[in-house]
């Protein structure tokens, strides 16, 4: 698409907000119905374009992305209209006569970038909170999960019209187009290396930005925790989507004393969920493109690999890797891995693990599992994260009670639920001073005497 292709979607879309059309809350919810509707009748088109590009099974892809959007979209067709009201708050009495309250606008145009690894949740998941607070939304979805891109524009079309929610096909040309443009909010979904443009670009116009990245999760398992429970639920959400989840466990770390214990029983536990060869599983799927798979088999320590390390060029294929004795300095811990790759390490002590975690960047997601309230509690309120689970991974993305993001190098900014409406909405403070009262104090010629009284009235 060309440049001025682009120029002219945002200007129709801003105009289009200047309108007034997008702000009626009954206008908004109208808007979420036909949505919700258009994904609840094409939702196995959207499985099977899920499965095309990613390889995930039909409840996979139903569990992990059109679930989770069909119960945002409900959870914020129930609450917008109460979150929209303005909220009332207390007046000082210096400003009397007066009521002050808080109202919510939309922020206007706003722009979001989605990625490839969960491409129908992570594009309309966000979408929804913009329709919700009022905005107008241009779309850009990966280059690398096209089948999907397809089906989203297709409901997109659908439902709105171009000047208030279009999709922007292509790749790095469209996604440089975009960000030249000014836009009052951009939304952005992706790597820490995209994420440092996209901040350079709302920079220069002053944009407001929220950046959902990723990182180095770390998952702690302590000599007290229940190692079979822990590695059943540690290989569930490790080799989702073949590691390919922005809060996947990146690594394990845990005592040294269990070690080979929860290996074993991780071992067990891959056989169990994926067979003896997971590669011949219907239900795993597969590394999203050439790129990444030779990346992913370039970390594999043929040496450390205790279980797993085969792989298929010709499906894409990575089978669930265990790497045990990983090392702080192997290749495998120099960077995201966003794969069906395990590396092990251990501790021997939580203040040496709490100084180890905080000397490196922050992550998206943090897990520890342990039965030990106090071990818990030092993790918790010591080490920078954006968000996890005590005894489980993954989940604590799943719901709209809670929001989503992370902190640090791994993004700013957060959403879902309650807290993805305040994302999209500028709170504007207003006071409403009444005219049937007029105090003079504040008024020249000052009247000194009066303000002694009243700077002794309020500080008594």
């Amino acid at each position: 698409m060309e440049r001025q292709e682009i120029s002219l979607i945002v200007e129709r879309q801003r105009k289009y907000f200047l309108s007034g059309k997008t702000l009626p809350v009954k206008f908004r919810i109208e808007m979420l119905k036909k949505l919700y509707s258009s994904v609840k009748s094409k939702e196995k088109k959207i499985a099977e374009a899920l499965n095309k590009d990613l390889g995930k099974s039909e409840y996979e892809g139903f569990m992990c992305e059109i679930g989770l959007v069909l119960s945002e979209i409900s959870y914020m067709i129930k609450n917008t209209r109460r979150f929209s009201k303005p909220e009332r708050v207390k007046t000082p009495l210096a400003q009397f006569a007066s009521k002050s309250y808080v109202a919510k606008d939309p922020y206007g145009t706003v722009l979001i970038m989605s990625p490839w690894n969960y491409p129908f949740l992570l594009t309309i998941d966000p979408l929804v909170n913009a329709i919700a607070t009022g905005n107008t939304a241009v779309i850009k979805p990966s280059a690398y999960s096209p089948t999907t891109s397809d089906i989203v524009e297709e409901i997109i079309s659908e439902c709105f019209s171009p000047e208030y929610v279009e999709v922007v096909t292509g790749g790095r040309a469209e996604n440089q187009g975009l960000l030249e443009e000014k836009f009052d909010l951009v939304f952005f979904t992706g790597s820490q290396g995209v994420g440092k443009e996209v901040l350079r670009h709302t920079a220069e116009h002053l944009t407001p930005a929220v950046l959902e990245l990723g990182g180095k999760s770390p998952c702690i398992v302590d000599s007290t925790a229940k190692i079979k429970l822990a590695a059943r639920r540690i290989v569930f959400g490790k080799f989702l989507n073949c590691g390919q989840t922005c809060v996947a466990p990146d690594y394990l770390i845990c005592e040294k004393s269990i070690k080979d214990n929860l290996v074993s029983e991780i071992i067990r536990e891959i056989k169990r969920q994926y067979g003896e060869n997971p590669l011949e599983n219907p239900d795993y799927g597969k590394i999203i493109n050439k790129k990444h798979f030779d990346r992913l088999v370039s970390l594999i320590d043929k040496d450390k690999t205790s279980f797993g390390g085969n792989s298929d060029e010709k499906t894409e294929q990575i089978a669930p890797t265990v790497i045990d004795n990983a090392t702080w300095n192997d290749e495998i811990m120099q960077e995201e891995i966003f794969g069906p790759l395990l590396p092990v390490l251990t501790f021997e002590s939580y203040d040496e693990l709490i100084s180890l975690l905080n000397d490196k960047p922050k992550p998206l997601a943090l897990y520890i599992f342990s039965e030990d309230k106090s071990a818990i509690k030092k993790i918790t309120s010591r080490v920078r994260y954006g968000g996890g689970c005590v005894n489980d991974v993954v989940i604590h993305l799943a719901t709209s009670e809670m929001g989503f993001g992370g902190v640090g190098e791994s993004g700013m900014g957060a959403y879902h639920g309650r807290v993805g409406f305040d994302t999209f909405t500028h709170k504007k403070s207003i006071v409403d001073k009444k005219t049937w009262l007029d105090l003079p104090m504040r008024y020249q010629p000052y009247n000194k005497g009066l303000y002694s009284k009243m700077l002794h009235l309020f500080l008594k």
